[in-house]
């Protein structure tokens, strides 16, 4: 079934792993336990990525939704 809105494709992606990209080109991979409608998201299990390499590594993480440019699965 084709997703009418943005945030049901987000939906169903809880509890999946994804991909975040923010604007300062660091990447976020980690498990989605929630967002808002403002793309809030609180990830868990995540490991940061800066320029394909993983620099840290996070039990949970909340980022803003206005700093997210890209969200994929993984």
């Amino acid at each position: 079934m084709e997703q009418a809105r943005p945030l049901d494709a987000l939906n169903k992606s809880r509890d999946k792993r994804i991909i975040v990209e923010l604007k300062n080109n660091k990447q976020f991979i980690g498990k989605l336990k929630s967002f808002d409608i403002h793309i809030n998201v609180v990830l868990d299990d995540v490991e940061e990525r800066v320029n394909g390499e993983v620099s840290r590594k996070f039990n949970t993480v909340f980022i803003r939704g206005d700093t997210i440019t890209v969200i994929s699965t993984e």
